[in-house]
């Protein structure tokens, strides 16, 4: 019986499963979106929901509350200084699961985690395109800036 069960255990000791939790917050606070199995997306939304609040509340305390679970003094920055004042406006609920179906290998049942309100990082964007006067051979640019 699984009376007074709170979340699964993923076969992993208690520090081992904290560590991996702690993990998957941190990247979705560096990612904005992570694809993981469902049931570690529902461990983690309870984490990343909580830690949120946590830098809602903000102070010195908070932010070092959040340090010792999340392990990660960068992360809980980027936290606490920017999807905290996004999220300032919601009473809860930062967080939501999208789910994709079955994996290809084992059949596990693949999830998207993502936060609400804030739009994801698009790493496809490609850098600007040079100056036409940055195409041109560096004695010509040398040659236009002593002349000016």
């Amino acid at each position: 019986m699984r009376h007074k069960m709170v979340s699964t255990t993923f076969g992993r000791s208690s520090a081992h499963r904290r560590a991996l939790l702690a993990r998957l917050v941190c990247c979705l606070i560096e990612e904005k979106r992570i694809v993981t199995t469902l049931s570690r997306a529902k461990a983690a939304r309870s984490l990343a929901e909580k830690m949120v609040t946590l830098a809602r509340r903000g102070g010195l305390a908070a932010r070092r509350k959040a340090i010792t679970i999340l392990r990660r003094p960068p992360v809980v920055k980027v936290l606490f200084e920017q999807i905290a004042p996004q999220c300032k406006d919601r009473s809860g609920g930062y967080t939501r699961i999208v789910q994709l179906g079955a994996r290809r290998g084992d059949n596990a049942p693949v999830a998207i985690l993502e936060w609400v309100s804030i739009a994801p990082v698009d790493k496809t964007k490609k850098k600007p395109a040079p100056k036409m006067d940055e195409k041109k051979s560096p004695a010509k640019a040398e040659e236009k800036k002593a002349g000016n």
